[in-house]
Protein backbone atom coordinates (compact mmCIF):
# COMPACT_ATOMS: atom_id res chain seq x y z
CA UNK A 1 0.00 0.00 0.00
CA UNK A 2 1.35 3.43 -0.95
CA UNK A 3 2.19 5.82 1.86
CA UNK A 4 -0.27 8.69 2.38
CA UNK A 5 0.66 12.08 0.96
CA UNK A 6 0.90 14.89 3.51
CA UNK A 7 -1.19 17.94 2.57
CA UNK A 8 -0.54 20.32 5.41
CA UNK A 9 -2.51 19.00 8.37
CA UNK A 10 -4.33 16.44 6.22
CA UNK A 11 -3.29 13.04 4.86
CA UNK A 12 -4.22 11.92 1.35
CA UNK A 13 -4.54 8.25 0.41
CA UNK A 14 -4.53 7.57 -3.32
CA UNK A 15 -5.26 3.88 -3.87
CA UNK A 16 -6.81 3.21 -7.31
CA UNK A 17 -6.76 6.93 -8.18
CA UNK A 18 -4.99 9.27 -10.55
CA UNK A 19 -1.97 10.45 -8.50
CA UNK A 20 -1.61 13.90 -7.02
CA UNK A 21 0.30 16.22 -9.38
CA UNK A 22 1.50 19.78 -9.68
CA UNK A 23 -1.60 20.82 -11.67
CA UNK A 24 -3.83 19.97 -8.71
CA UNK A 25 -1.62 21.85 -6.26
CA UNK A 26 -1.50 24.91 -8.53
CA UNK A 27 -5.26 24.90 -9.06
CA UNK A 28 -5.99 24.64 -5.33
CA UNK A 29 -3.78 27.68 -4.67
CA UNK A 30 -5.21 29.68 -7.59
CA UNK A 31 -8.96 29.33 -6.98
CA UNK A 32 -10.84 32.11 -5.21
CA UNK A 33 -12.13 30.93 -1.83
CA UNK A 34 -14.17 32.47 0.98
CA UNK A 35 -15.27 31.30 4.41
CA UNK A 36 -18.47 29.25 4.39
CA UNK A 37 -18.58 28.70 0.63
CA UNK A 38 -20.14 25.64 -0.97
CA UNK A 39 -17.52 23.86 -3.09
CA UNK A 40 -18.06 21.27 -5.82
CA UNK A 41 -15.16 19.27 -7.27
CA UNK A 42 -16.12 17.70 -10.61
CA UNK A 43 -14.09 14.55 -11.22
CA UNK A 44 -12.74 14.64 -7.68
CA UNK A 45 -10.69 11.42 -7.81
CA UNK A 46 -9.16 10.81 -4.38
CA UNK A 47 -10.52 14.10 -3.05
CA UNK A 48 -7.15 15.90 -3.11
CA UNK A 49 -8.62 19.23 -4.20
CA UNK A 50 -11.25 19.09 -1.46
CA UNK A 51 -8.54 18.54 1.15
CA UNK A 52 -6.36 21.30 -0.27
CA UNK A 53 -9.22 23.80 -0.26
CA UNK A 54 -10.23 22.79 3.28
CA UNK A 55 -6.60 23.38 4.27
CA UNK A 56 -6.84 26.93 2.90
CA UNK A 57 -10.26 27.78 4.36
CA UNK A 58 -11.87 25.74 7.18
CA UNK A 59 -15.64 25.47 7.33
CA UNK A 60 -16.36 24.92 3.65
CA UNK A 61 -19.31 22.83 2.49
CA UNK A 62 -17.51 20.14 0.47
CA UNK A 63 -19.01 18.08 -2.34
CA UNK A 64 -17.29 15.86 -4.91
CA UNK A 65 -18.55 14.07 -8.02
CA UNK A 66 -16.60 11.07 -9.33
CA UNK A 67 -17.73 8.40 -11.78
CA UNK A 68 -15.24 5.72 -10.66
CA UNK A 69 -16.60 3.96 -7.57
CA UNK A 70 -13.17 3.00 -6.18
CA UNK A 71 -11.92 6.56 -6.46
CA UNK A 72 -15.15 7.90 -4.92
CA UNK A 73 -14.76 5.52 -1.98
CA UNK A 74 -11.18 6.71 -1.52
CA UNK A 75 -12.35 10.33 -1.51
CA UNK A 76 -15.01 9.57 1.10
CA UNK A 77 -12.39 7.84 3.22
CA UNK A 78 -10.01 10.78 2.92
CA UNK A 79 -12.67 13.19 4.14
CA UNK A 80 -13.62 10.92 7.04
CA UNK A 81 -10.11 10.11 8.26
CA UNK A 82 -9.24 13.79 8.27
CA UNK A 83 -12.33 14.74 10.27
CA UNK A 84 -14.00 16.63 7.42
CA UNK A 85 -17.69 16.64 6.61
CA UNK A 86 -18.60 16.33 2.96
CA UNK A 87 -20.43 14.30 0.33
CA UNK A 88 -18.92 12.44 -2.61
CA UNK A 89 -21.35 11.22 -5.28
CA UNK A 90 -20.57 8.36 -7.62
CA UNK A 91 -21.89 9.83 -10.85
CA UNK A 92 -21.03 11.01 -14.33
CA UNK A 93 -19.81 14.60 -14.12
CA UNK A 94 -21.97 15.54 -17.12
CA UNK A 95 -25.17 14.27 -15.46
CA UNK A 96 -25.15 16.32 -12.26
CA UNK A 97 -28.75 17.39 -12.83
CA UNK A 98 -29.99 13.96 -11.80
CA UNK A 99 -28.35 14.21 -8.36
CA UNK A 100 -27.68 17.78 -7.33
CA UNK A 101 -29.79 20.95 -7.06
CA UNK A 102 -29.11 23.88 -9.36
CA UNK A 103 -27.56 27.17 -8.38
CA UNK A 104 -26.19 26.45 -4.90
CA UNK A 105 -22.45 26.44 -5.50
CA UNK A 106 -20.11 29.33 -4.76
CA UNK A 107 -17.26 27.68 -6.60
CA UNK A 108 -16.86 24.64 -8.84
CA UNK A 109 -13.33 23.35 -9.32
CA UNK A 110 -11.97 20.72 -11.69
CA UNK A 111 -8.73 19.19 -12.95
CA UNK A 112 -10.42 17.56 -15.95
CA UNK A 113 -9.24 15.24 -18.72
CA UNK A 114 -6.93 17.12 -21.07
CA UNK A 115 -7.02 15.20 -24.32
CA UNK A 116 -9.43 14.00 -26.96
CA UNK A 117 -9.73 10.17 -26.96
CA UNK A 118 -7.48 9.88 -30.00
CA UNK A 119 -4.66 11.74 -28.22
CA UNK A 120 -5.06 10.69 -24.59
CA UNK A 121 -1.72 8.97 -24.12
CA UNK A 122 -0.31 11.21 -21.37
CA UNK A 123 -1.48 9.84 -18.04
CA UNK A 124 -3.49 7.00 -19.55
CA UNK A 125 -7.20 6.75 -20.38
CA UNK A 126 -8.29 8.77 -17.33
CA UNK A 127 -6.74 11.85 -18.93
CA UNK A 128 -8.75 11.45 -22.15
CA UNK A 129 -12.23 12.88 -22.74
CA UNK A 130 -13.95 9.54 -23.14
CA UNK A 131 -16.64 10.25 -20.54
CA UNK A 132 -16.21 13.97 -19.80
CA UNK A 133 -16.22 16.45 -22.68
CA UNK A 134 -15.22 20.07 -22.20
CA UNK A 135 -18.65 21.51 -23.21
CA UNK A 136 -20.38 19.04 -20.88
CA UNK A 137 -18.06 19.89 -18.00
CA UNK A 138 -18.66 23.63 -18.41
CA UNK A 139 -22.42 23.11 -18.63
CA UNK A 140 -22.41 21.09 -15.40
CA UNK A 141 -20.36 23.75 -13.63
CA UNK A 142 -22.78 26.46 -14.75
CA UNK A 143 -25.76 24.39 -13.57
CA UNK A 144 -24.29 24.02 -10.07
CA UNK A 145 -23.26 27.64 -9.61
CA UNK A 146 -25.17 30.61 -8.26
CA UNK A 147 -25.15 33.73 -10.39
CA UNK A 148 -21.77 35.25 -9.61
CA UNK A 149 -20.35 31.85 -8.62
CA UNK A 150 -16.94 30.81 -9.91
CA UNK A 151 -15.59 27.93 -11.98
CA UNK A 152 -11.84 27.31 -11.68
CA UNK A 153 -9.94 24.73 -13.70
CA UNK A 154 -6.54 23.89 -15.15
CA UNK A 155 -6.19 23.04 -18.85
CA UNK A 156 -3.54 22.71 -21.58
CA UNK A 157 -2.64 25.98 -23.28
CA UNK A 158 -3.07 24.51 -26.77
CA UNK A 159 -6.79 24.11 -26.06
CA UNK A 160 -7.38 27.57 -24.61
CA UNK A 161 -9.56 28.70 -27.57
CA UNK A 162 -11.80 25.64 -27.08
CA UNK A 163 -11.98 26.35 -23.36
CA UNK A 164 -13.09 29.95 -23.85
CA UNK A 165 -15.74 28.89 -26.38
CA UNK A 166 -17.13 26.24 -24.03
CA UNK A 167 -17.17 28.62 -21.08
CA UNK A 168 -18.99 31.27 -23.10
CA UNK A 169 -21.58 28.77 -24.37
CA UNK A 170 -22.34 27.83 -20.75
CA UNK A 171 -22.75 31.45 -19.62
CA UNK A 172 -19.40 31.53 -17.81
CA UNK A 173 -17.24 34.63 -18.30
CA UNK A 174 -13.44 34.16 -17.94
CA UNK A 175 -12.21 36.62 -15.30
CA UNK A 176 -8.76 35.41 -14.18
CA UNK A 177 -6.02 33.61 -16.09
CA UNK A 178 -2.54 32.42 -15.16
CA UNK A 179 -0.14 30.56 -17.45
CA UNK A 180 2.08 27.77 -16.10
CA UNK A 181 5.65 27.13 -17.28
CA UNK A 182 7.86 24.24 -16.16
CA UNK A 183 10.97 26.37 -16.70
CA UNK A 184 11.73 29.89 -17.87
CA UNK A 185 13.13 28.59 -21.17
CA UNK A 186 9.94 26.58 -21.95
CA UNK A 187 6.66 27.91 -23.34
CA UNK A 188 3.62 27.68 -21.04
CA UNK A 189 2.18 24.17 -21.02
CA UNK A 190 -0.95 24.70 -18.95
CA UNK A 191 -3.26 27.50 -17.91
CA UNK A 192 -5.31 28.24 -14.81
CA UNK A 193 -8.63 29.91 -15.58
CA UNK A 194 -11.42 31.15 -13.33
CA UNK A 195 -14.75 32.13 -14.83
CA UNK A 196 -17.84 33.72 -13.27
CA UNK A 197 -21.42 32.69 -13.99
CA UNK A 198 -23.17 35.61 -15.70
CA UNK A 199 -20.07 37.72 -15.07
CA UNK A 200 -19.25 40.96 -16.84
CA UNK A 201 -16.52 41.00 -19.52
CA UNK A 202 -13.02 41.76 -18.33
CA UNK A 203 -10.10 39.35 -17.99
CA UNK A 204 -7.25 39.75 -15.49
CA UNK A 205 -3.96 38.17 -16.63
CA UNK A 206 -1.79 37.24 -13.67
CA UNK A 207 2.01 36.78 -13.67
CA UNK A 208 3.22 33.52 -15.19
CA UNK A 209 3.68 30.69 -12.69
CA UNK A 210 7.10 29.09 -13.14
CA UNK A 211 7.22 25.79 -11.30
CA UNK A 212 10.97 25.84 -10.69
CA UNK A 213 10.47 28.92 -8.48
CA UNK A 214 8.68 29.19 -5.12
CA UNK A 215 4.97 29.85 -5.64
CA UNK A 216 4.74 32.54 -2.96
CA UNK A 217 7.42 34.61 -4.69
CA UNK A 218 5.33 34.78 -7.85
CA UNK A 219 2.23 36.43 -6.47
CA UNK A 220 0.33 33.26 -5.63
CA UNK A 221 -2.52 33.16 -3.17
Amino acid sequence: MARPECLGRYLLRQEDCFPLGADTLDLAAFATLRKGWTVYDLGCGSGALLLLLAQREPGLALCGVERDEKAAQTARGNLKVNGLTGTVYTADVMNCRSLLPAGRGNIVISNPPYFSPARGTSGGPCRAEETCTLPGLCASAAYLLKNGGRFALVYPTERLPELFLSLSAAGLEPKRLRLIQHRRDCPPAAVLVEAVRQGRPGLSIQPVLIRTEPYREQGGI
